[in-house]
């Protein structure tokens, strides 16, 4: 079985959120995707995030109508900052041998990995999927790579003149790039919508969820945070043997 691992905030779940998962399912055959809400996400430990509980059922909502979806609670409830290297792990520990997962995660996020805690071990735990967006090159996702996975410099500068597109093969892992993915929400969208109409703010999550924010009075005059969740071809750029920042996030 093939699943994936999404992670984030999802302060809320929104139609950019569901627009990659069901890119990267069907692109990849993918059989599940497990969205982890995060508790304490360690990059956003000093921001006020919605509570737990109402974060979890949006998702809850916003996933009811695609089986492979599934809201986890992978990260509920430790007590500790949720490093992605560990959910990996848990959700490892549940899945069979036999089960192939990939870590779905936006490029805006990609780009900070190497400031991830132990970042050559999570990429070492599975494969990546990374949503890809224009103006990004395969130079920019491989010089985002710890200094032990990255590419060497002449290597980077013929990568910067390819669209980032394809796959790149690591000693470790294989990093896929899912192009196309064209749904763009922001906090800023969803909170100047939360206090107006069902309508209007289901332009941004789903109708079920905006219904939800509207009961519970949630985004009302709340600033926004930052965010980082945010047809192609199958070449495989092979790194294998390939040569050679720090607050921890991820």
């Amino acid at each position: 079985m093939k699943l994936a691992l999404f992670g984030g905030t999802f302060d809320p779940v929104h139609r950019g959120h569901l627009a990659i998962a069901q890119a990267a399912a069907d692109k990849f055959g993918l059989h599940q995707v497990y969205f982890v809400p995060a508790d304490l996400p360690p990059h956003k430990l000093t921001r006020q995030l919605t509570g737990f509980h109402h974060r979890f059922a949006m998702l809850a909502l916003a996933t009811a109508d695609d089986q492979r979806f599934v809201p986890s609670l992978l990260d509920s409830s430790t007590g500790q900052p949720n490093y992605s290297i560990h959910t990996v792990r848990r959700l490892k520990d549940k899945l069979k041998k036999s089960d192939q997962l990939y870590f779905l995660i936006g490029i805006d996020a990609f780009m900070e990995i190497s400031t991830w805690y132990h970042p050559v071990e999570l990429l070492a735990e599975c494969d990546f999927i990374v949503v890809s967006r224009p103006g990004h090159s395969l130079g920019d996702v491989g010089e985002a790579l710890p200094e032990a996975l990255r590419p060497a410099p002449a290597v980077l500068q013929a990568l910067r003149k390819q669209q980032a597109t394809g796959a790149i093969a690591l000693p470790s892992t294989t990093i896929h790039l899912l192009s196309g993915v064209n749904e763009r929400v922001s906090s800023t969208q969803i909170r100047a919508a939360a206090g107006k109409s069902v309508k209007q703010l289901s332009r941004f999550v789903p109708e079920m969820v905006a219904e939800y924010i509207r009961k519970e009075h949630l985004y009302i005059n709340k600033p926004a945070q930052g965010e980082k969740e945010g047809v192609e071809s199958h070449k495989v750029l092979s790194f294998r043997g390939a040569t050679h920042r720090s607050k921890t996030h991820g």
